[in-house]
C-alpha cells in the first residue's frame, strides 16, 4: 500500500512539472525595443508605475539574483528568483522557486518582438511547475493573470510619459 502510494504520488510529480500551467498578456507599443528594455531593467524605478511588481532590486544579468515585491488581489508577496536570460532589447527571463524546485516554481517571461521601426509586441508570460500547481490554477488566472495585463499597459504609459518628459 506504502510503495503505491509512494509510486503515485511520484508519478504526479513527474507529471505536474513536465506539464506547466502558462498565463500569457501580450501588448502592442509604440516604442523601440530599447525603449522598453531599459523601462524593464530600471528595477530601482518599478515602484513609480508598476502595479504589480511594486518593488525590485538587483541586477539584471544571467544567473543574478533579483528581489521583488508583487502584488496581487491575495496581497504582497516577495520573491528572489534568479535571471536565467538578459539580452537586451529582447528577453527578460528569470525562475522563482518555492520550496526545493518541484513544489511551485514560476518561470517568469518578457518577449520583446519588433513589429516595426517603432513599434513592438511585448508578451508578458509564466509558466508554474510544481505539485501544488494544479490546486492554485485558479487563483493564477484570477489574480496574477489580470496584473500582467496591468504591468503591460503601465508599461506603455511609462514610456509615454518618459518620451514626453
Amino acid at each position: 500500500m506504502l510503495a503505491s502510494l509512494l509510486a503515485l504520488l511520484t508519478v504526479f510529480t513527474i507529471w505536474t512539472n513536465a506539464r506547466p500551467y502558462t498565463l500569457s498578456s501580450s501588448i502592442e507599443l509604440d516604442a523601440t525595443p530599447d525603449e522598453v528594455w531599459r523601462v524593464l531593467t530600471d528595477l530601482p524605478a518599478y515602484d513609480e508605475w508598476n502595479p504589480f511588481i511594486v518593488s525590485a532590486d538587483g541586477t539584471v544579468e544571467r544567473d543574478a539574483t533579483l528581489h521583488l515585491v508583487m502584488r496581487d488581489e491575495t496581497g504582497d508577496t516577495t520573491f528572489t528568483p534568479t535571471v536565467l536570460v538578459a539580452e537586451a532589447g529582447k528577453e527578460l527571463r528569470w525562475i522563482g522557486r518555492i520550496g526545493p524546485g518541484w513544489i511551485f516554481d514560476g518561470e517568469h517571461r518578457f518577449l520583446i518582438e519588433p513589429l516595426g521601426k517603432r513599434r513592438v509586441k511585448l508578451t508578458q508570460s509564466e509558466n508554474f511547475s510544481g505539485v501544488v500547481v494544479p490546486f492554485y490554477r485558479g487563483t493564477l488566472n484570477a489574480n496574477t493573470l489580470p496584473q500582467f495585463s496591468a504591468m503591460n499597459q503601465a508599461l506603455a504609459d511609462r514610456i509615454a510619459a518618459l518620451r514626453a518628459s
